[in-house]
């Protein structure tokens, strides 16, 4: 499994938040080797989200398809993505 956590600072967390949930997380499922995706709202102006994909393929393919969303649907609201990615190396579920 390879994972990517991109990291945003926002003034507007709701309304970030939001245009995700209608726009970017449709997109993103689609993407080959998609296993899940999570999204968190975090202090100080924070919005970090962590996408988990089967193969690396999947990863590298969310990471540039990120920057290129925000233009089109946050331009304005929100800094970033700061993207950190790699093989997850220990993983456990219930």
């Amino acid at each position: 499994m390879y994972t990517s956590i991109r990291r945003y600072k926002t003034n507007q967390p709701k309304e970030f938040t939001k245009r995700v949930n209608e726009t970017w997380v449709p997109l993103i499922s689609k993407v080959p080797g998609f296993i899940a995706y999570y999204a968190i709202e975090t202090a100080e102006d924070g919005w970090d989200s962590v996408s988990i994909f089967k193969d690396k393929a999947g990863a590298e393919e969310s990471n540039r398809m990120a920057p290129e969303w925000v233009k089109q649907h946050a331009a304005g609201l929100v800094v970033g993505p700061e993207i950190t990615a790699g093989e997850a190396v220990i993983h456990k579920t219930v």
